[in-house]
């Protein structure tokens, strides 16, 4: 039997959590990005405001999530050789944690980068033989008043 966990007796703490993720691509293709000259327009800004979105909407995605009122979230890029790689930082003060939020953003960040590449990634078989989004982890998970905070 699904349900959702009961928190309501949980007390109102200050969380944060932070997630990673990368997309492999083409260096010809990451070059593009930098340069500005994909077609369907700014590939970090397309995927910054995707990835806030996706954020604030994971209880309306993952089942057994709460509506959690974040407070603050936010998400960087790096741009490297053959990938770029995404960071998000999602903070609430609530009855529970913000590690899917955190996950869910960069996970959506990046496939909003495959999207909008896609045209340049294709090989000519309509296949992605080199794209690849790897490594979408929690790379720090706070609670207030818990060891390991800073």
């Amino acid at each position: 039997m699904a349900k959702i966990v009961d928190i309501g007796r949980k007390p109102d703490v200050h969380r944060r959590a932070v997630a990673t993720g990368s997309i492999r691509l083409r260096p010809p293709t990451v070059r593009a990005i930098r340069d500005g000259r994909i077609e369907k327009g700014d590939v970090l800004a397309s995927a910054e405001v995707a990835a806030l979105h996706a954020m604030k909407s994971v209880w309306q995605v993952l089942p057994h999530c709460h509506p959690i009122p974040i407070t603050a979230a936010s998400v960087t890029f790096d741009v490297q050789g053959d990938r770029i790689v995404a960071t998000t930082t999602v903070e609430a003060t609530y009855k529970t944690g913000v590690e899917m939020e955190a996950l869910y953003g960069a996970t959506v960040a990046l496939l909003t980068v495959w999207d909008m590449v896609k045209p340049l990634e294709k090989d000519s078989k309509g296949q992605y033989p080199s794209a690849r989004i790897e490594d979408v982890h929690v790379v720090r998970k706070e609670k207030e008043g818990k060891a390991g905070e800073q």
